[in-house]
């Protein structure tokens, strides 16, 4: 099965702007997502939005990679261009499996 279009586009961003290699990236965000409770061939651009500003930017300091805000920033704008319909999950119950507030 393959994945969302908000995963293909995250991980091949994400090895543009960094050193990680096709296979690092797309481990790194799949262990990202899995971390959220998402599946990377379901997950929404939404989902996926904040994935990247939660729990990303851990995965990639973890992984040496420099300027991780940066880059997930970076990331995140990419992502929020990416004309996707909204995910079933309301915010309240993305954070709160996230472990928000």
């Amino acid at each position: 099965m393959a994945e969302s279009a908000a995963f293909d586009l995250v991980c091949s961003s994400l090895q543009r702007l960094t050193s990680l290699t096709s296979l690092e990236a797309r481990g790194t965000v799949r262990l990202a997502l899995k971390e959220a409770g998402f599946d990377a061939r379901e997950v929404s651009a939404r989902q996926m939005y904040l994935v990247l500003k939660r729990v990303l930017p851990g995965e990639l300091r973890s992984r040496g990679v420099q300027n991780t805000d940066g880059v997930c920033e970076e990331l995140a704008r990419t992502v929020a261009a990416v004309s996707e319909g909204a995910g079933s999950d309301a915010p309240d119950a993305i954070f709160q499996r996230m472990g928000g507030d």
